[in-house]
């Protein structure tokens, strides 16, 4: 192309070095396969028996996990179509916490039946209107299958709470959902407001410690850090607290002066003058009634000794956000100067112990009182993998119980829901007139892909399974589910599982709305990408 001469088309218009895809073909199929690669990777990991991942992110961090949300997060998707369902699938971690692996499986299930629609010539644009007369209608179904009395439910009773909760942990962590639901019911219903709308997933922490098994875990009412007490005082009952945000050490003169000292006497002076105002602030403290001290920065040798004179607990909480939650759970203010403390800003606990688990030494700081604002699960495993992925599971638990604290009606699992959702569909499908039909009888054939996948996971034959479920439902059976762990079909009453309503429907909205995005796209243009040498990305930030 000579210099000065304008290309023709699209090429006149922008720079050199762009790409432009148009069209079914080039455009619309590459979204859709970009899609259906991303499904391919999260839909081996539904359920309970979903396989794990093996993941390593760019920091070379490992992750060996089934929760999608975890691999979506760390895979880093490029693709512009596949991010879509990548955001959906954020988006279902962020509303309710459980139920990324389906909102993104189901997308993508979504996109490949649509893909054989185009194939057979229909316009985006009409398979779009049936896929919303779809969802539409989807969910004017969901509510017919909710469980009778199940809206009315107490927040504080442990075993409704467990029966809503198994599945979700269940398809995490197959087979210890036994062990884990009590001990995350356990400690969600100890910090539940007294208005559970209010409930906050954040007071419910993990605190993973290596060795032991499962079976040792336990909830503890209050906080416990991971970490020794600085100092020799190593246990206090009812003690008072005080909390100094910026650390406990002798200051310097804040004016910046200069000390001209004659003799030898007058040095030893100096010396001990800052050495009683030391003194003079821990005692302060000590008059104040505090028996312990909580440090969010060094802790100076010299402070140390006095605090031991005056009998007080060093502790000491580097981590700006533990502090703010120590700072909840016994109710103290956090100072920012050492100075003596008003007695309103003192913080209080039933006690503070160090103890030694699994060979590490903790400090567990416990209220056993009413209304209590953070308790925490301590897991205990064998290898770090195993702990990150309980913790994945418990994240998962505590996240559906402030999901049914909002909504706790609850759909048949294991499968049923979506094969009546499927056969409901179909019938709907045949009463639509024009071209859309045939859009929507495949938004019903996509809910397939559910019982297809726990079946394909558990090892059993998918197609006999499906037709089973079909059968039983027809007979009008419609919580007839499947037993995973003898292959068989089962009514989900007796099995006892059970899917919270709300995960269902964001899951199965979000993913259509996301696999509507992507169809509607019909050209992909990217400019000439801006020069300069490649920056890579700044390293991410070690989470909290």
């Amino acid at each position: 192309m000579a210099f000065g001469l304008p290309g023709y088309g699209i090429q006149a218009m922008l720079k050199e070095g762009h790409k432009h895809l148009s069209g079914l073909d080039e455009a619309v199929l590459k979204n859709i396969d970009a899609c259906k690669q991303l499904s391919v990777i999260t839909r081996t990991s539904l359920g309970p028996n979903g396989m794990n991942k093996m993941v390593i992110n760019h920091l070379d961090k490992l992750f060996v996990t089934n929760d999608a949300a975890t691999i979506i997060n760390e895979l880093e998707v490029q693709h512009p179509a596949a991010k879509i369902l990548v955001l959906a699938g954020k988006a279902q971690q962020e509303e309710i916490g459980d139920g990324a692996n389906l909102t993104i499986s189901f997308a993508g299930e979504l996109l490949q039946n649509a893909e054989e629609l185009i194939r057979m010539g229909l316009h985006p644009s009409e398979i779009i209107s049936g896929y919303t007369k779809a969802i539409n209608k989807t969910i004017e179904i969901l509510d017919e299958l909710v469980e009778k009395g199940s809206e009315t439910m107490d927040v504080r009773s442990k075993e409704e709470v467990v029966s809503r909760m198994k599945a979700a942990v269940a398809s995490k962590q197959f087979g210890l959902e036994q062990l884990l639901c009590p001990i995350i019911a356990d400690a969600c219903i100890q910090v539940c407001p007294k208005n559970p709308a209010n409930f906050n997933v954040d007071n419910v922490r993990v605190a993973k410690l290596l060795g032991g098994g499962l079976h040792n875990s336990t909830v503890v009412r209050g906080m416990v850090l991971k970490n020794d007490a600085i100092g020799t005082i190593k246990r206090v009952e009812k003690a008072k607290i005080v909390v100094f945000a910026g650390g406990v050490d002798t200051s310097a003169t804040e004016t910046k002066g200069t000390v001209l000292i004659q003799s030898a006497e007058q040095l030893e002076n100096y010396a001990k003058t800052e050495e009683s105002k030391v003194e003079e602030l821990i005692k302060a403290v000590a008059d104040s009634g505090a028996k312990v001290v909580v440090s969010g920065a060094a802790v100076g040798d010299m402070a140390l000794h006095f605090c031991e004179r005056y009998k007080l607990m060093v502790l000491k909480i580097s981590s700006k956000f533990e502090l703010r939650r120590f700072c909840r759970t016994t109710g103290a203010v956090a100072l920012l100067k050492l100075s003596q403390p008003n007695p309103d800003e003192l913080g209080y606990a039933d006690s503070i112990s160090v103890e030694e688990v699994g060979g590490v030494r903790v400090t567990i700081v416990k209220n056993e009182g009413g209304g209590n604002s953070v308790s925490t699960v301590v897991l205990r495993g064998s290898t770090d993998s195993i702990l990150d992925d309980l913790e994945r599971a418990v994240d998962d638990g505590v996240n559906t119980y402030k999901a049914m604290c909002r909504d706790s009606r609850i759909v048949p699992g294991a499968a049923a829901t979506e094969i009546e959702l499927a056969r409901k569909l179909k019938e709907f499908s045949l009463k639509e007139t024009g071209l859309d039909q045939y859009a929507i009888a495949k938004f019903g054939e996509s809910f397939e892909m559910v019982p297809r996948t726990l079946a394909e996971n558990a090892g059993l034959n998918a197609m006999e399974i499906i037709s089973s479920l079909y059968a039983e439902h027809a007979a009008g059976n419609i919580k007839v589910g499947i037993d995973l762990e003898e292959g068989v079909c089962k009514d989900v009453s007796a099995m006892n599982v059970w899917d919270l309503y709300l995960t269902k429907f964001f899951a199965l909205k979000y993913a259509a709305d996301s696999a509507c995005t992507v169809l509607r796209v019909d050209q992909i243009i990217m400019a000439k990408p801006a020069g300069g040498p490649r920056r890579d990305a700044p390293a991410g930030m070690d989470e909290d």
